[in-house]
């Protein structure tokens, strides 16, 4: 079997890396995030919000319910980083808020693996290790 020739890094993001490294640049929107460190993260939010729904609900203490909200900017850059390996600008991710075309379309940029296999005008490609 022959290397890697994409200029991708070979191996993904570990769970605890994606988490650890969007929280670390949740107020940073330059740069590039891979496919693995986005969906690491996206994962962790939803287990995040389930966890303290439960909490909230068995200690009737509504306000843990609230503390997803937390993880919001931390989401966002890292969605708009995710579109920069795209080659997207991060404002095209305010198409998300278009009804079910602008949904789709933001969601398949975010799924594929058309990450720019260079150096591109957001930053250089990803090393999927933490910084």
């Amino acid at each position: 079997m022959e290397g890697n020739t994409s200029g991708r890094p070979e191996s993904m993001m570990s769970f605890m890396d994606a988490v650890k490294s969007g929280l670390n640049k949740s107020i940073t929107v330059s740069g590039r995030a891979s496919r693995s460190e986005y969906w690491w993260f996206v994962l962790f939010g939803q287990v995040f919000f389930f966890t303290t729904a439960i909490l909230a609900g068995l200690t009737k203490v509504g306000v843990l319910a609230l503390f997803p909200i937390l993880l919001l900017p931390a989401a966002i850059t890292l969605m708009v980083r995710r579109l920069h390996d795209n080659g997207k600008s991060g404002w095209m991710g305010l198409l998300f808020l278009i009804p079910l075309v602008g949904f789709v379309l933001v969601i398949l940029w975010l799924i594929v693996d058309g990450g720019q296999p260079q150096a591109n005008d957001y930053g250089d490609v990803p090393t999927n290790m933490l910084e």
